[in-house]
Formats: structure tokens, C-alpha cells, sequence
């Protein structure tokens, strides 16, 4: 089997690239990350003019990508230079958008960098069960498809939050069943609640209390799945770009760094330390290329790759954050060191959209269900 990209994309990956090492550096970024709003939406229209958010979707949505492996492209990038702008929730809402069929102007107004959106499907109490729901939806006029509704309930630690015009929101409609809507943030009833996160980009909660909102789709738990599926493919790739960097990061200073006289790589242990970190990001690698192969495929091939993948990154994401830190020192908890971050970024992954543990037990489970 050939792993590597098509020439199309790996076009697009070395222009992304080159994109970033020059206009988006770690002082840069920390610029960024610390102001008010935690993201900078001139570099946000910067990329889409670079067609790196229409690489997010097919064409019939207005882009020119959207398989698994157009996600695989942009968020290795992403990772290799700890981006906080607001990709992974435009992903996913606009996905939802896309395979709802609704708001296609909405869509074309993200492709281009006009706006960015947010998916917020989490609660307090859902611990990544994506039919674990207690916000409410309610006709708020005689139903009728894609009709006007309220929703009332509270959505928690969602990603760029504030940065985003609408959000995609998952509510209960009944005893049974759950729907899709979409809600303009910043109108009545829908109150967002921002703060800094510990990998320097921000989430915020999403308090819903009548808030109006339009029903995408009254079948929301197959679609969940589904695009929580893009979203973990997305978070796996660009965990292999942040591990990438920490590897780097670590043989560069064993190399460099001299102690009696002679480098410190040279010494075995430390040699098979970077080697053990090096075979897990490898096996992350091959994790991540098969959940992009298996994201256009049957549902039960598809949701077992997805959460080995995710599985496989949060334990290698944790051994090469560890390592790379324990082979630095002390300095590599300092400010001042990019690999702090590209560790804390790392760890963070490990958590979004299901931890080692829920998936674990999850692949375990679709083993004997399907």
C-alpha cells in the first residue's frame, strides 16, 4: 500500500507549510494566543485565502477536499506550528451544515474566512457519550422542517467558542431522540462564558435558556458519530504534527547538549529513550492513516479505526510529552522552551473528543457489536 500523499496534496501540505514556518512562529503564536480573543482573524482569512479551510470540505459543500486524508494535510500543519485559530470546531459544524444540507451560504462564508463556527455536542455530565444529552429542545411555533426552536440547557468546553457567529448545537427532542440545530451566538437566550485553556488556546461554555435555534436534522446521533469521526481523524493528525516537533525538538538538544565533554546522545540509555518515542509516533502514524482511510467507509470499520487511532495518539502523545521533558530537564517545563507547549498540546489532544479510556473501551465494545 502507498502511504504517501497524492501530488495534489502534498503541494498543499509544503505551501501550508512554508506558510506557517514564516508567518506564524512561536512568538507569533504566543502573541496571539495571549490577547483577548485568543485568535487572530486576519490570520484566519489569511489561510482560507490559501484554501486551506475549503481543503476541509467536498465540492459539493464549495471546497475541493473533505476525505480523510485532505484533513490529514492541514491538521499536521496545524500541529507542527500549534495553530489556535478555530479549525476543528469550523470542521465539524461545517460538516454538520454540509451533510444536513442546510446554510450553504453559511458554508461559503466560512470557506472564505468570513466567519469560523463552533460544534458543541459536550456536557458536564456526558463524559463523551454522545447520547448523553440534557439540553431541551422545543417547537417554539407549529413544527414544520427546518422550523423555528428553542433550546435551553448548558454546553461545555468547547473550542474557540468565542470566536465563532453560530455554533452547532446537539439538544434532546424527546424521550428517544435527539436533533441537530443551529444557534446564532451573541441573541437572546445564548450566553457564552470564555477562559484560557492550558495548551494556550481557548474554550468557553455555551448556556442555552430559550435561545432560538434552527433544526438541521431531528436524527442527530448517526450524524454525531459521523462527524465526531472527522474530528478525531483531525485531532489524530495533528497530534503526529506536534509528536513530530517534540521528537525534533528532543534529538536536536541530545545532540547539542554536552555533558563529560561529549554529547548526551551518545549515551545508550538515552538512545533507546528517543527510540522507544520514535516507534510510538510511528505507530500513531499508522493509526492515523487508517482512520483517514476507513472515514468514507462502512460505519462499523470506520468507528473502530477512529477510536484506535484516537487511542493510539493519546498514548503516544503522553509518552513522547513525558520523555521529551524528562531528556530536556528542567528546562523543558520553562516558558521559554516551544516544547512546553508542544507537550501541553499534546496532552490536551489526549482528552478532546474521547480520552485512552472511553476509547479503549469503546473499540472493545464495537469488536462485539459492530
Amino acid at each position: 500500500m502507498n502511504f504517501t500523499h497524492s501530488e495534489d496534496r502534498q503541494m498543499l501540505a509544503d505551501t501550508f507549510g512554508r506558510h506557517l514556518d514564516q508567518q506564524y512562529t512561536i512568538d507569533v503564536r504566543h502573541r496571539i494566543s495571549g490577547s483577548p480573543e485568543g485568535w487572530s482573524r486576519e490570520r484566519w482569512l489569511g489561510m482560507a485565502d490559501l484554501g486551506i479551510i475549503g481543503a476541509l470540505f467536498d465540492e459539493r459543500s464549495g471546497g475541493y477536499g473533505g476525505s480523510g486524508f485532505d484533513l490529514a494535510v492541514v491538521f499536521e500543519q496545524l500541529g507542527r506550528s500549534l495553530v489556535v485559530e478555530p479549525f476543528l470546531g469550523s470542521l465539524m459544524a461545517g460538516q454538520a451544515l454540509a451533510k444536513a444540507g442546510c446554510r450553504s451560504d453559511l458554508l461559503a462564508q466560512l470557506i472564505a474566512g468570513e466567519t469560523a463556527l463552533a460544534f458543541a455536542s459536550e456536557e458536564p455530565q456526558s463524559r463523551y457519550d454522545l447520547a448523553s444529552l440534557t439540553t431541551q429542545a422545543q417547537p417554539a411555533q407549529a413544527q414544520h422542517d427546518h422550523g423555528t426552536w428553542t433550546l435551553s440547557g448548558r454546553k461545555s468546553v468547547i473550542p474557540q467558542l468565542e470566536a465563532a457567529s453560530h455554533a452547532v448545537v446537539s439538544a434532546r427532542l424527546g424521550k428517544d431522540s435527539a436533533g441537530l440545530f443551529l444557534v446564532e451566538l451573541g441573541k437572546p437566550g445564548a450566553v457564552v462564558s470564555g477562559y484560557k485553556m492550558v495548551d494556550g488556546g481557548r474554550g468557553g461554555d455555551l448556556t442555552l435558556d430559550r435561545a432560538s435555534a434552527t433544526l438541521l436534522t431531528d436524527n442527530a446521533l448517526p450524524l454525531l458519530e459521523e462527524i465526531t469521526a472527522a474530528g478525531i481523524v483531525a485531532l489524530s493528525w495533528e497530534a503526529v504534527g506536534v509528536m513530530d516537533v517534540l521528537k525534533k525538538s528532543t534529538l536536536d538538544y541530545l545532540r547539542t547538549r554536552k555533558q563529560f565533554g561529549i554529547p548526551i546522545g551518545k549515551f545508550q540509555a538515552l538512545q533507546h529513550r528517543i527510540v522507544n518515542v520514535a516507534i510510538e509516533i510511528e505507530q500513531a502514524r499508522s493509526a492515523a492513516i487508517n482512520a483517514a482511510a476507513a472515514l468514507a467507509g462502512p460505519r462499523a470499520a470506520r468507528e473502530r479505526a477512529v477510536s484506535a487511532a484516537k487511542y493510539t495518539v493519546g498514548r503516544a502523545g503522553t509518552i513522547a510529552a513525558e520523555e521529551s521533558i524528562q531528556m530536556h530537564g528542567g528546562i523543558g517545563m520553562s516558558w521559554e522552551l516551544p516544547l512546553s507547549h508542544y507537550a501541553k498540546r499534546a496532552l490536551m489532544i489526549g482528552h478532546q473528543l474521547g480520552d485512552e479510556d472511553h476509547h479503549l473501551s469503546r473499540f472493545i465494545s464495537l469488536a462485539v457489536t459492530g
